[in-house]
């Protein structure tokens, strides 16, 4: 008799997990239809909005949230260097790294709405049931590593341009001097385009949060009902 009522309480429990579970994946009354298309429209208001907000002028440069700052401990060593008459040329490196950014970004949006198109419908509940930054992790796990290699390039030929390497080569030769700066942040494009992802990725973050505490100020009929119904 005990035994039976220990299976009967394991069915119980396990059926109750398993309805709770299906209840979390199908989000109420929305259909996988409408879940998908909801969160594509989403994510791709998102990306293009945040792609815009960076790649313009001032984009990086003028948002502290996403500035890029110089490299390693050159940031410390800058207070140094501006004694030593090096103030114009950080504020021209800090300007060009900025600038680079900016140029860049805007050559990700394909790589972007390529992975929105690409979601599955596994993606699209691990995206509805997760946490406020689940739509940014989706796109740093999906993009990262194509937009670096799209990035790459781009910065190293926007600094080059500019001359931006042999102005950091200027600036961290007398940082060195001072042993304030170490080999890890000799690679400056690297940097750079790691620096211009995560501005990225915090912006498409920032438009997520925006979507899901005030979905009804979304212009997509579809964002508000599939994000209105996780409110």
């Amino acid at each position: 008799m005990l035994r039976r009522t220990f299976h009967q309480a394991t069915v119980g429990i396990l059926c109750l997990a398993a309805l709770r579970q299906a209840h979390a994946l199908s989000l109420g009354d929305l259909s996988n239809a409408d879940a998908s298309s909801g969160l594509k429209a989403a994510l791709g208001q998102g990306a293009q909005a945040a792609v815009a907000l960076l790649g313009r002028t001032d984009g990086f440069l003028g948002n502290p949230q996403v500035r890029i700052a110089l490299p390693g401990t050159l940031e410390d060593a800058a207070r140094l260097l501006r004694k030593f008459g090096q103030g114009k040329r950080i504020d021209e490196l800090v300007t060009t790294i900025n600038r680079a950014a900016e140029a860049a970004v805007p050559l990700g949006k394909d790589l972007l709405v390529g992975a929105v198109q690409a979601m599955t419908v596994t993606d699209a509940r691990k995206i509805l049931t997760g946490g406020d930054t689940s739509v940014t992790q989706f796109f740093a796990e999906k993009t990262r590593l194509p937009l670096g290699e799209r990035f790459l390039p781009v910065v190293t030929q926007a600094t080059e341009q500019v001359g931006l390497a042999q102005k950091y080569n200027a600036v961290a030769s007398k940082a060195a001097n001072f042993g304030l700066i170490g080999k890890e942040d000799a690679n400056l494009s690297q940097y750079v385009t790691g620096k211009t992802l995560d501005g990225l990725y915090l912006m498409i973050g920032e438009e997520e949060k925006k979507i899901r505490q005030n979905p009804l100020g979304s212009s997509s009929a579809i964002v508000q009902k599939v994000f209105g119904a996780l409110r």
